[in-house]
C-alpha cells in the first residue's frame, strides 16, 4: 500500500498549522499518510504544479500567495472555486488537476458549530473586501441570505464583489448606519490581529439578537469579540473556520471525513498560545 501524501504551500509557510491538524487526523484514524508544508516561491509555483503526480502527491492546500494563481493554472474547477475566484485545495482526478475552495465550508461550519441556527439572522454586514470576504459572501448566499452589505474603504472594491456576487449584495465606503437591523457583523479585515487595538466596528449599535463572528484568530479574542461579548452578543472567533475548511481536503486524500473535535481546537489553541 503506497502512503498517501498531501501538503499545504505557501510563501512563507512555516507559520501553517495545517500540518497539525491533519497530522491530529492521520494519527487519529490511523491512516498511512503525510501532510507538509511545502514553502515555494512565486517564480517556482507553477513548475511545482506540474510535478505533483509525479511526487506521489494526491493534493494539497494553497495558501497565500498562491490561491489566484492555482484559480488559473487548474485543468477543472468546482463551483465554489468559480464564484470565490480562487482556490485552496487542489487534487488529482484520473491525472485531472482540480482546484476547489473550501474557505466557505469552514466559514459555515464554524458558526453551524457555534451559533446553530446563525442563517436566520439576516441581514448581513461583511467587513472587507478581499479574498476572505469573497468566501465569507459565498457562503451567505448558499445559506440563503439575501441582504448582505459589503463594507470598504475602497468602495469600488465593494462594489467589484457587489456585482460578481449579484442580488441582494451592496456595497458601502462606511459602516454608517448598516448596524441597526442586522443580525451577522462579520470581520474579513486584518484589524485586530496579532495585537492591533483598532476596532472593526462598533458593535454598539447591533439588536440584541446579533451574532459577531471574526475570521481572524490570532488573537482569540479581537477588539470587535471582546467589544461584543460586553454587550453579551453572541461571538464566534475565526478558529472554527481555519478547522473546518480542512475537513473536505483531507476527506479527499485521505478518505476519511474527520472530525473537527473539541480536543483537536484544544491543540491548536495550545500553539496560539505558546507562540
Amino acid at each position: 500500500m503506497v502512503e498517501k501524501k498531501a501538503f499545504v504551500t505557501g510563501h512563507p509557510i512555516a507559520h501553517s498549522r495545517s500540518p497539525k491538524i491533519h497530522g491530529y487526523w492521520l494519527n487519529t484514524y490511523g491512516i498511512d499518510g503525510s501532510y507538509y508544508a511545502i514553502d515555494v516561491a512565486p517564480a517556482d509555483f507553477p513548475e511545482f504544479l506540474s510535478s505533483l503526480e509525479a511526487n506521489g502527491y494526491q493534493g494539497g492546500n494553497v495558501t497565500i500567495p498562491h490561491k489566484e494563481v492555482a484559480f488559473a493554472r487548474v485543468e477543472r474547477r468546482d463551483e465554489a472555486a468559480e464564484m470565490i475566484g480562487a482556490v485552496n485545495m487542489l487534487w488529482l482526478d484520473d491525472g485531472v488537476l482540480w482546484g476547489g475552495n473550501s474557505d466557505w465550508i469552514g466559514f459555515a461550519g464554524n458558526l453551524d458549530e457555534h451559533a446553530p441556527g446563525w442563517e436566520r439572522n439576516a441581514p448581513a454586514v461583511v467587513l472587507g473586501a478581499g479574498g476572505a470576504s469573497r468566501a465569507v459572501i459565498h457562503a451567505l448566499k448558499v445559506r440563503g441570505i439575501n441582504d448582505i452589505r459589503i463594507v470598504n474603504r475602497t468602495l469600488a472594491r465593494a462594489q467589484e464583489l457587489a456585482d460578481r456576487f449579484g442580488a441582494g449584495v451592496s456595497a458601502h465606503g462606511a459602516v454608517g448606519d448598516l448596524l441597526g437591523d442586522a443580525g451577522l457583523l462579520i470581520n474579513t479585515t486584518a484589524l485586530g490581529m496579532h495585537g492591533d487595538a483598532t476596532l472593526a466596528a462598533d458593535p454598539a449599535c447591533l439588536p440584541a439578537h446579533a451574532i459577531v463572528a471574526d475570521i481572524v484568530y490570532v488573537p482569540l479574542e479581537t477588539p470587535l469579540l471582546a467589544a461584543a461579548r460586553a454587550r453579551n452578543l453572541k461571538t464566534v472567533d475565526g478558529l472554527g473556520m481555519l478547522l473546518h475548511q480542512a475537513v473536505p481536503g483531507f476527506e479527499r486524500w485521505f478518505g476519511k471525513m474527520p472530525q473537527v473535535t473539541p480536543e483537536l481546537r484544544q491543540m491548536i489553541v495550545a500553539d496560539i498560545l505558546a507562540k
